[in-house]
């Protein structure tokens, strides 16, 4: 800049930490940006939000508009994935300030006019001759014209011309800028839809054939894929398809001593035949797991590839780098633990060794060696683990080569640090959700999640169970219990996710803990996928083919929460910035007691107007009704019509 800062720009909305972070969005996803805009004197004032793709010349731009108390809006959205940069641009708008006190001058006969008519003239032509440089000759002419006109007739037989709406805007098309001043750097994210809309199935690919006696390949997996399919799922989550170590392998439900055949856990990685960029034996081959990624393409599925950074004692850095673990006073490995848990199977990384940099290469290029091979969405293990500088590195140097890869970060931990995880990068990540088994505890959250500034860099992706988790509401409960979380889940988020024999309502817990017994994480599950009893397939199907075919439920920051007079009563909405479409979800979270009251809507919050009639339809049970005003009558029952996901129409 050539010249002394003009005006004032600040105060942002959004801005994360000063600007440190980036704002999240998706491609073509709108982000309204609001700042504070104002300048020395009375000039009219003008501005523009401009972005680009980080790294490229090419600017767009849109026009900002003053709001109250020189606060201004602008709007933009961003064509394609990657990292973009965006500033905004506010100048004194001279003719726009010129025309404002001309037209009191003229009305008010002040001799001074024809001295001012000669200013205008001079605005027009300059804008003529900038209109003329930027390749436009008929603007410039018009201009011109105008300018003359301006000198030569009386100034009350062209104030329609100068007034109107035509000749700002063409005005506005070839601005006097050279007084403008341009704002801090801001950045924003975006990603692909998936990052933002999907639904996720877990699914050990050694237990795909659901039998206890024989270890599935990958070849074996087909059936599972098309079980998901049916479902409604677009991704598929394997857990650790490496290697599996055998030194301190664990036994079934985790016993220190594993037998002959017992398969051991899958995130102790590394085996004789090798490590991070190689695959169990028993899976199969790295042509084998090429083949299943392109099968569930075809499907219309992703494979997403869990990344651990665990290391059994038979993995080869063990060997190769012994300096990147933690060494004990006798030279010995340190293995991982939380006293008094000990988990001998497992050797983790010192990412702060002396040769830290190598060790963040190299596990940098391990996700790269999976992208390369068609990988585009990892599931990260423990991520709060390890330092946040390290994923923000990781996730920025293959974002940066392919910005359609996806991260989901694993962490149930310390809030600050599960939102420091999505401002460095993670796309989405595991919840609390689990745990909030109340109506208030889940309005709660889900609206911290996604009403708050969170929403700008944190997704929320809803997981019932986990194979590590068995919450106490699913333990020993009926199918009941599993529709209502299964359907809160697929609802109030935009992306969730369940662990396979959710389906089948498996519900037997390890004694004292919050697992299963007879965990599949540590050996061959037997499974019947297609039991009759406690089976809700057709259930999840139903959830998932909604949630495709109504777009406000693939929008995640759109949830608004409704009155309701029971306490088990959830009562929530998500509709689209159009209310073309309009998702109203009434649920009970007692699986076994009937929940009967009123229910009092946000009519605005729904787009509607409270003096007409509108039609609810029940999408689960194909049932229509005619509500009137704000208040209305709802009856769930355990047994019978358990909740609803209506959608809404007037």
């Amino acid at each position: 800049m050539s010249h002394a800062p003009t005006v004032v720009i600040e105060n942002f909305y959004p801005c994360l930490d000063g600007g440190r972070h980036p704002v999240k969005r998706v491609i073509d996803e709108p982000l309204d940006v609001w700042c504070d805009i104002f300048k020395d004197g009375h000039d009219v004032m003008s501005a523009v939000l401009r972005w680009r793709l980080t790294g490229s010349r090419r600017w767009f731009e849109a026009p900002m508009k003053p709001t109250e108390n020189d606060r201004w809006h602008g709007q933009c959205s961003f064509a394609k994935a990657g990292r973009w940069e965006y500033v905004v641009e506010a100048w004194g708008d001279t003719f726009r300030s010129w025309k404002k006190t001309f037209a009191v001058r003229v009305q008010t006969q002040d001799p001074d006019v024809p001295i001012e008519a000669l200013e205008g003239a001079r605005l027009l032509r300059e804008a003529g001759k900038r209109a003329r440089a930027a390749g436009v000759p008929t603007a410039g002419t018009q201009l011109e014209d105008c300018a003359d006109l301006l000198t030569s007739v009386k100034a009350t037989d062209l104030m329609d011309v100068l007034l109107s709406d035509e000749m700002q805007s063409l005005m506005d098309q070839y601005p006097d800028r050279s007084q403008s001043t341009t704002s801090d750097t801001l950045k924003a994210t975006a990603e692909r839809e998936r990052a933002r809309y999907s639904a996720w199935y877990e699914f050990f690919p050694r237990g795909a054939e659901g039998r206890s006696d024989k270890h599935s390949s990958f070849r074996d997996c087909l059936g599972r894929l098309d079980h998901a399919a049916h479902m409604g799922f677009d991704v598929i989550y394997f857990p650790p398809i490496h290697p599996i170590g055998i030194t301190a392998r664990k036994g079934k439900n985790n016993t220190l001593t594993a037998g002959p055949d017992d398969v051991g856990s899958p995130w102790a990685i590394g085996g004789p035949t090798g490590g991070h960029r190689h695959i169990e034996p028993a899976l199969g081959t790295e042509k084998d797991f090429v083949w299943l990624v392109k099968e569930a393409n075809k499907r219309g599925m992703e494979i997403a590839l869990d990344f651990a950074l665990n290391c059994s004692p038979d993995h080869p850095y063990v060997k190769d780098h012994p300096e990147w673990f933690y060494q004990r006073p006798d030279g010995s490995i340190r293995y991982a633990e939380n006293p008094p848990k000990k988990y001998q199977d497992i050797y983790p990384l010192n990412f702060h060794c002396d040769d830290w940099r190598n060790l963040w290469k190299e596990l940098i290029e391990v996700v790269q060696f999976w992208v390369d091979r068609g990988v585009k969405i990892f599931r990260v293990d423990n991520p709060h683990t390890k330092p946040v500088a390290f994923w923000e590195e990781l996730i920025g140097t293959i974002q940066r080569k392919d910005p359609d890869v996806l991260f989901l970060a694993e962490a149930f931990t310390k809030p600050k640090m599960m939102q420091v995880l999505g401002k460095v990068g993670f796309t989405q990540s595991y919840t609390y959700f689990t745990w909030r088994e109340d109506p208030k505890a889940l309005t709660e959250y889900a609206t911290e999640l996604t009403r708050s500034d969170m929403r700008w860099y944190y997704r929320a992706n809803f997981w019932p169970n986990t194979p590590d988790i068995l919450p106490g509401h699913l333990q020993n409960a009926t199918s009941q219990m599993f529709r209502i979380r299964a359907a809160l889940a697929a609802t109030m988020s935009s992306s969730w996710g369940m662990y396979s024999g959710y389906e089948l309502c498996e519900n037997d817990p390890y004694p004292g803990k919050e697992e299963y017994d007879n965990s599949e994480k540590y050996e061959l599950k037997q499974r019947d996928y297609n039991q009759m009893g406690g089976n809700i397939t057709a259930f999840i199907r139903a959830l998932n083919l909604i949630r495709r075919d109504n777009p406000a439920l693939h929008l995640y920051d759109n949830l608004s929460f409704h009155g309701a007079d029971h306490p088990q009563m959830l009562c929530y909405s998500k509709v689209t910035p159009d209310f073309s479409n309009r998702i109203l979800c009434v649920i009970s979270h007692d699986a076994h007691q009937p929940a009967i009251g009123m229910i009092h809507l946000d009519l605005a919050a729904l787009g509607l107007d409270g003096s007409r009639l509108f039609k609810v339809t029940d999408l689960l049970h194909n049932q229509t009704y005619e509500w009137h005003g704000a208040d209305n009558y709802v009856a769930l029952h355990p047994n019978g019509m358990s909740m609803h996901v209506f959608r809404v129409e007037q």
